[in-house]
């Protein structure tokens, strides 16, 4: 999953959904050192990523790509994931979408003492480029995806991989809307340790 669903489907607290993202930036943070419900965001976001990882359709939904590709269909998930809960928002929480996206936005700028520096530089540039508001265009996920194949330093066919999005999207969003509900469920009694 990606942030924003982490966001979404963290525990609701501003240091758990700061923990839920966290989850992405643990390498070398000393987790000893957060408050007990910054490390359970953490752990949260552990379990959803499990869960995530086996669950079928999220299995069926990678082989749609190509072989080509298919190494990275995790990473074009996680994304486009953002992008089908954007568009099905209210059909998964009785919150304003947009006042959900602020208000996660000022959690990011009022609890950066909690970020270590990598996380607090791409924190500022979600809030300043409304990555969020962006992802509701299946035009910027490909933007965005092709901007994670830009990062990756070794010879890969990533780029352009919302070609094979657009092509299968009307299944892979049928799957997702298999999958979602489930990993909200099982989001609500992830447990805590």
């Amino acid at each position: 999953m990606n942030h924003l669903a982490h966001l979404f489907l963290a525990p609701d607290s501003p240091e758990a959904r700061i923990g839920s993202v966290l989850g992405d930036f643990t390498r070398g943070v000393d987790l000893g050192r957060y408050p007990e419900t910054v490390v359970y965001g953490v752990r949260h976001h552990r379990a959803v990523d499990s869960f995530t990882d086996g669950h079928p359709a999220v299995l069926a939904s990678k082989r749609l790509f190509s072989a080509r590709r298919r190494r990275f269909a995790g990473v074009a998930l996680d994304i486009l994931y953002d992008h089908y809960l954007l568009r099905h928002w209210s059909a998964f929480s009785g919150i304003d979408r947009d006042s959900f996206i602020r208000r996660v936005y000022g959690e990011f700028q009022s609890h950066e003492h909690l970020m270590p520096e990598t996380m607090a530089i791409v924190t500022r540039r979600m809030v300043a480029h409304d990555w969020f508001g962006a992802y509701e265009n299946l035009d910027n996920i490909g933007y965005a995806l092709d901007r994670v194949a830009g990062r990756l330093r070794f010879a890969h066919r990533f780029d352009g991989i919302i070609e094979e999005i657009r092509e299968h999207d009307e299944e892979l969003e049928a799957n997702f809307l298999i999958f979602f509900p489930e990993l909200k469920a099982f989001a609500g009694e992830a447990p805590h340790g």
